[in-house]
């Protein structure tokens, strides 16, 4: 595996680039190693500048659901770029996306589209905020709701596999006002949100954590969730910018039959271009502006080509059969890897619901934040190198899933699971 235009975009990067990279988990310090530079991609397979091949597990962090270069899709985009890329005003695509978006996720009644998944979550806790005249948010020990300063205590993904116990910047007043608690918890989840004291305006969670690895909720844990937060008046917020069009048509609420108020959603709702979205009942969407006092704005938001993207993602994965086929593969692949693991003696935890998983290095469940962080990340890392070595891109961190697409194979599956077996008949001998 040849790397050295990787290397020297890599040390160009540096110079310009905080890093060299514009998201830090890119950078690959935790797995031991520099980064490699994309070239182009297409279905289930990613081509780096120096021309090596790899059988892609990462997806873009998720929203390739359909595989990369979808011909749908960027049919879609070429379509809509020639007649312009941004105006500032409404468009008829931003309408039927926002249709078709409210049409399949069971709790959303409207829906505004911004940037970012990081947009979404902080546009929704103000909305939240604003509609109940409270400031706490609640929020759990290891979920990831992008770069917020509200977000940004005991979160998950970068900050956890950085080792970045929050970060400078952030002022105390801010978080002061966020509680972080232990995911799947029942007891501390209730003591919290009845504590009178708290005056806490909103509970945002993400319904299957997906940034601190996958880590599957206990049905207790959302029940209790979702009966508390509407006893008590505070708002319930789904994070399904990963799950969101994932687990289901109707992303996890419609999997666990729970209901939020809000919901935040991204990734696959941008075929591949940035977006993000919120929404969810009439009331409470009727404080935005310009119909409320709640403000939010963006100049890109609803932009063509995220919209054009977005619908013909959409559009195929509405498709008959399209999810039961996606979680036919992902549960065969799932059951040869933990097959894999137990027969070559390395000590993991398979943690996966629907096309998105996690292999801890750890042979204890993995349960919440703390049962997470006792996974073996170094030996992460050496495997992370191997299955690279041997054609297989997975996430530069124990601390993220692993997505399956439409578009890979049983042939990209089966030269997987041999790679797999290679490390970790490698990592048991060493």
């Amino acid at each position: 595996m040849k790397t050295d235009l990787s290397a020297s975009l890599f040390e160009k990067a540096r110079q310009v680039i905080p890093g060299g990279v514009n998201s830090p988990v890119r950078a690959c310090k935790s797995v031991g190693c520099d980064p490699l530079f994309v070239r182009k991609a297409k279905g289930a397979v990613v081509v780096d500048v120096d021309g090596n091949e790899f059988i892609d597990f990462v997806g873009s962090w998720g929203p390739m659901i359909l595989g990369h270069a979808h011909p749908e899709v960027i049919e879609a985009i070429e379509k809509t770029a020639v007649d312009g890329t941004s105006f500032g005003a409404p468009t008829p695509l931003e309408v039927e996306l926002a249709e078709m978006v409210c049409d399949s996720v069971p709790s959303l009644e409207k829906v505004r589209f911004v940037n970012s998944g990081t947009e979404a979550t902080m546009s929704a806790v103000r909305l939240a905020r604003g509609y109940t005249g409270r400031n706490v948010v609640v929020k759990f020990d290891g979920c990831y709701h992008g770069h917020a300063d509200s977000f940004l205590v005991k979160a998950g993904s970068g900050v956890i596999t950085l080792g970045i116990p929050g970060s400078p910047g952030v002022p105390e007043d801010i978080v002061k006002n966020t509680l972080s608690i232990p995911y799947n918890n029942v007891e501390v989840l209730e003591e919290t949100l009845r504590d009178e004291k708290l005056d806490i305006a909103c509970v945002i969670v993400e319904p299957v954590a997906g940034n601190m690895g996958v880590v599957v909720p206990e049905m207790a844990f959302l029940k209790k969730l979702r009966e508390l937060t509407a006893e008590l008046g505070i708002v319930l917020i789904f994070d399904e910018v990963i799950t969101g069009f994932r687990l289901a048509l109707g992303g996890a609420q419609e999997r666990f039959g729970i209901m939020p108020d809000l919901t935040c959603l991204g990734k696959i709702i941008g075929g591949g271009l940035p977006v993000g979205a919120y929404g969810g009942k009439r009331e409470i969407m009727d404080q935005i502006a310009p119909d409320g006092p709640v403000y939010q704005a963006g100049t890109l938001s609803g932009n063509p080509l995220a919209m054009a993207a977005g619908l013909a993602m959409l559009k195929v994965v509405r498709r008959e059969g399209f999810y039961r086929e996606l979680e036919e593969k992902s549960d065969w692949f799932a059951g040869e890897l933990a097959g894999i693991a137990a027969g070559a003696a390395v000590p993991t935890t398979l943690n996966r619901i629907g096309s998105m998983m996690t292999c801890f290095f750890t042979p204890d469940p993995v349960t919440d934040f703390e049962s997470a962080m006792k996974a073996d990340s170094e030996m992460y890392g050496r495997h992370f190198r191997q299955m690279l070595a041997g054609g297989v891109w997975l996430a530069p961190s124990q601390f993220e899933a692993a997505f399956i697409s439409g578009a890979h194979e049983r042939s990209h599956l089966e030269k997987a699971l041999e790679v797999t077996e290679w490390s970790f008949k490698k990592l048991a001998e060493q």
